[in-house]
């Protein structure tokens, strides 16, 4: 059995808070014209253990809120919360000094706009989305997916104390990109939502629609994410690599209207992941080289 330590940290869903950071970080380098100074890169580091401590605090409520819906979810029921091995008290204990420290941490070391907007995502998440969303409508990913697309709001507002349009346009890739990336695992894992009375996408309208409305937002998704380079935010290798994995998610999207099977959903959920963290991390390196070259 895990460690107390090792159960507290997996409430905070590791994989997910990494590829939040990821987002957020990106969003910091990009709104520093050129290689940030000394004091630059320590509002970053501040920034981003801030932001990580919130979102790791949600992760952490989430769990709380849906503690007997993971116990029926095999994907779920390892989780300390759903086999009992924490109890709500501890949890949500928790779940509070995480966000009280990270909360903390932004506003002394970064600024109190990025601390409210991260709270907001706090909330958005672990109660709008979580609480009253998630277990209400089939559309509970398109609306909470606001949240979730944050990060690099968070991260621009980090570094320019305001928010930017293009923050708006980082954060309008994500919300775009939610949708097919979880819908593809809830093509997969449909009984066991069925069983925990969850209305997805898949038990609500059937698998061929929700196949098809993965299509649909891929393709929508490839659209925005040319909007960087058309906007002159970003250079040519960052349009690229948008084309080349835009293409490539479509191409798993309509394979999966087409042809669909659990193991091409699987593929095409792992994908996804793959594509926004690229894609991320073109940006980046296009920014560099576009500040080197110049």
């Amino acid at each position: 059995m895990p460690s107390r330590w090792q159960q507290f940290y997996q409430l905070t869903k590791p994989r997910v808070v990494q590829l939040i950071v990821f987002c957020a970080v990106i969003g910091m380098a990009l709104a520093v014209p050129g290689w940030p100074s000394l004091e630059q890169w320590g509002v970053m580091a501040g920034a981003t253990i801030g932001i990580w401590l919130v979102a790791g605090a949600a992760a952490a409520f989430n769990c709380l809120v849906e503690q007997q819906i993971d116990a029926k979810m095999k994907r779920t029921a390892w989780r300390a919360t759903a086999k009992g091995q924490l109890s709500r008290v501890q949890t949500l204990l928790f779940s509070g000094v995480l966000c009280g420290l990270g909360m903390t941490v932004l506003l002394l070391a970064v600024n109190a706009l990025t601390m409210w907007l991260t709270f907001a995502t706090f909330v958005g998440y672990a109660i709008i989305y979580t609480v009253v969303l998630k277990p209400l409508t089939p559309q509970n990913i398109v609306i909470g997916g606001a949240s979730g697309a944050m990060p690099p709001v968070l991260g621009w507002a980090a570094m320019r104390g305001e928010v930017g349009p293009e923050a708006l346009m980082l954060c309008l890739i994500i919300f775009l990109w939610t949708p097919p990336h979880f819908w593809a695992l809830a093509l997969y894992r449909t009984e066991e939502y069925r069983k925990a009375g969850l209305p997805m996408l898949p038990v609500t309208h059937g698998s061929e629609f929700t196949r098809l409305q993965v299509v649909l937002y891929t393709w929508i998704l490839l659209a925005a994410t040319l909007l960087p380079f058309l906007t002159g935010m970003s250079g040519w290798i960052y349009l690229v690599c948008a084309v080349a994995l835009g293409l490539g998610f479509c191409g798993y999207a309509w394979r999966l209207w087409r042809h669909y099977s659990d193991a091409l959903a699987r593929s095409t959920f792992r994908f996804s992941i793959v594509h926004l963290s690229l894609l991320f991390a073109a940006l980046l390196v296009d920014h560099y080289l576009m500040t080197w070259m110049a």
